[in-house]
């Protein structure tokens, strides 16, 4: 088990055991087999510190017949829990994970703006501007505490934004979250 703090920087949340296992899930967009100096997350030949827990270095790739990577081998620095290494050598850049072998599968949806103009009346027909990106449901897997997640209640997803239990499709088998705040504004980058 892995402690985490509930909030980085508010010890006064409390804290929660994560289980760690030797097979760990990470985001697609956590790892590139080769990249830029500005890329702070898995590359292969490199080091990363999984969030809380231990420093790892991508040794090797598995793909499948489409050329898909679909496993990174890994190495870990036992010495490293929750800590810089020894040596004084640097890792750049920290990623979120979640143990294979205890992962919860949940379904997320991702909501946006019904429209996609920020004035639909002054459109010709409001239902040529309708968004059809305005829902889009994703499957994931989450770190088991998220099976006592409570309706009302919010949750941060790292990097993604926050979250609440889905009040009405969520089952105890099937638990459903709804991204109530995204991280980015998609208007202000379209304004840019």
């Amino acid at each position: 088990m892995v402690v985490m703090p509930n909030h980085p920087n508010k010890p006064e949340m409390g804290s929660r055991e994560v289980p760690f296992s030797a097979e760990i899930w990470i985001d697609h967009a956590d790892f590139r087999e080769e990249a830029n100096k500005q890329y702070k997350r898995l590359v292969l030949g490199k080091e990363v510190r999984l969030r809380n827990a231990y420093v790892i270095k991508a040794e090797r790739v598995e793909k499948d017949a489409e050329g898909n990577i679909t496993t990174i081998f890994c190495t870990y620095d036992a010495d490293t829990l929750s800590k810089d290494p020894a040596d004084g050598r640097k890792v750049k850049g920290v990623i979120h994970w979640v143990s294979a072998a205890h992962a919860l599968p949940v379904e997320i949806r991702l909501y946006d703006r019904l429209f996609s103009v920020p004035n639909p009346g002054a459109a010709d027909d409001f239902l040529a501007v309708i968004n059809p990106e305005s829902l889009v449901i994703k499957q994931g897997y989450a770190e088991p505490s998220l099976a006592q997640a409570e309706a009302g209640k919010a949750y941060q997803f790292e990097r993604e934004g926050y979250f609440c239990l889905d009040s009405r499709y969520a089952t105890a088998t099937n638990l459903v979250f709804n991204r109530t705040v995204g991280l980015r504004d998609t208007w202000a980058k379209a304004g840019e």
